[in-house]
């Protein structure tokens, strides 16, 4: 690249404002992108995120849907987040929530009591179910090496299918031909904190216990011996197996704690909104979990935060559909670009690039013409091209300064020489040339 190279190398530390700037960058790239895609529709875009931010927040029934729609978000991004902070990935937060669904949903229609015993109950019997879909890939990540993304995702399609089948099956309801279950008695259905926000009656206990599990999984990494032990691990398993942690257990432990958390999300969906198991029950909670623990991955209670950014984008967005007319893919565009935008700001975070001269585009055959230092790519021995300025001039008087002073006579082979630094000067290849620079 004329002369020039890309130099990419691993940054020793990252500084701290890259490390708190990047979730920053992230999201107003996003807007950003989104604001021109907003404007290629012929809207305005300042108006239309007004709409999405502004009266989604004012309103108490826009800010009670953000609440309900960051509940399953904060768990499965949770879900995803811890098993990520001992270095593996938790594709299948969406099928441990559907675990986790299907379980709830039975123990709501078949254990008979007073609501203080049937939803404990239910969330029990959801948390058992995750957990047993994040215990498979556990073990065979820890005892067969399989790699966890695979697993983990394929189970996602086994508890989607599974929760279709059931629906349309052994507990398939009696309304009419759709594919649902029963309605919950009220027993089973989350009780809502009306009562302690007026104004706010839909809200209900799952916000609660999504605030519950974040501070959980903070304390746990932050104040516990099995918290430190999922951090080494993550940093270098190498390391921490040869400190004496054992790596294959920390491995089951976040996958499992994963989908119990994911398994949670999906009861407290169905007994604190749907009221019903439905096959499409979720929109994709247990997928949008992974950007929400990338952008949160510094912390569990940045993932509460990204948590409730997705949700009002969500909100948000089928408000600016309502108001102007845009597609609802919209929001989904904006989620695709802070994904994309996330994974460019890691990379940069992580590494230094930075425009180099080109080793490799030696020799440079420079001579002296009209007052001006030129070289060419190639001089005539080693195939002539293109004749341009010299940015290395300095580098050219002190070769000439050097045989002025006989401390570089004619030379009859390639050598470095001292003072001119990583640079090998060899005797001109022909009477064009004044000196051939091989870059080392």
């Amino acid at each position: 690249m004329g002369g020039y190279e890309l130099d990419v190398s691993a940054r020793e530390r990252v500084p701290r404002w890259l490390g708190y700037g990047t979730p920053v960058f992230t999201v107003l790239a996003a807007l950003a992108v989104g604001a021109v895609a907003l404007v290629a529709l012929g809207v305005n875009p300042v108006a239309a995120y007004g709409a999405m931010f502004v009266d989604t927040l004012t309103t108490p029934f826009g800010i009670t849907e953000v609440f309900l729609r960051a509940v399953p978000l904060v768990l499965t991004g949770l879900a995803v987040y811890l098993p990520l902070r001992a270095g593996l990935w938790n594709i299948g937060a969406e099928g441990q929530l559907y675990l986790g669904a299907i379980v709830g949903t039975w123990v709501g229609l078949n254990v008979t009591g007073p609501a203080v015993v049937v939803v404990p109950l239910a969330l029990v019997g959801a948390a058992v179910a995750g957990g047993v879909w994040g215990l498979v890939p556990g073990l065979l990540r820890a005892r067969r090496g399989v790699n966890e993304i695979i697993v983990t995702l394929m189970l996602t399609f086994v508890g989607v299918e599974l929760a279709g089948f059931l629906v349309r099956g052994p507990m398939r309801g009696g309304q009419g031909n759709f594919p649902v279950s029963e309605t919950l008695p009220e027993a089973a259905q989350l009780p809502t904190l009306g009562g302690l926000l007026p104004g706010f009656d839909r809200i209900h206990l799952g916000v609660l216990v999504a605030v519950l599990a974040t501070l959980a999984i903070r304390y746990l990494l932050r104040q516990t011996k099995t918290g430190y032990e999922v951090t080494v691990t993550g940093a270098n398993a190498d390391a921490a197996e040869g400190a004496g942690i054992d790596v294959e257990w920390v491995y089951v432990f976040v996958l499992v704690a994963g989908g119990t958390l994911a398994g949670l999300a999906g009861a407290i969906e169905v007994a604190g909104i749907q009221d019903q198991l439905r096959p499409d029950f979720s929109p994709g909670y247990g997928f949008t979990a992974i950007p929400v623990a990338l952008l949160g991955r510094r912390g569990a209670l940045r993932v509460a935060l990204a948590g409730l950014f997705f949700a009002v984008l969500v909100v948000g967005g089928s408000s600016m559909e309502l108001a102007f007319a845009v597609p609802a893919a919209i929001v989904e565009v904006i989620q695709a670009l802070v994904i994309l935008f996330l994974i460019t700001a890691e990379f940069f975070k992580r590494y230094r690039v930075s425009l180099e001269r080109d080793r490799t585009a030696a020799p440079m055959c420079v001579f002296e013409a009209d007052g001006e230092i030129r070289a060419r790519t190639r001089c005539e021995t080693h195939g002539d091209q293109s004749d341009r300025l010299w940015h290395d001039a300095g580098i050219y008087h002190r070769a000439r300064r050097l045989d002025a002073e006989s401390r570089h006579p004619t030379l009859d082979r390639d050598e470095t020489v001292a003072g001119i630094g990583n640079i090998t000067v060899t005797n001109r290849c022909d009477r064009s040339c004044h000196y051939c620079f091989f870059y080392a």
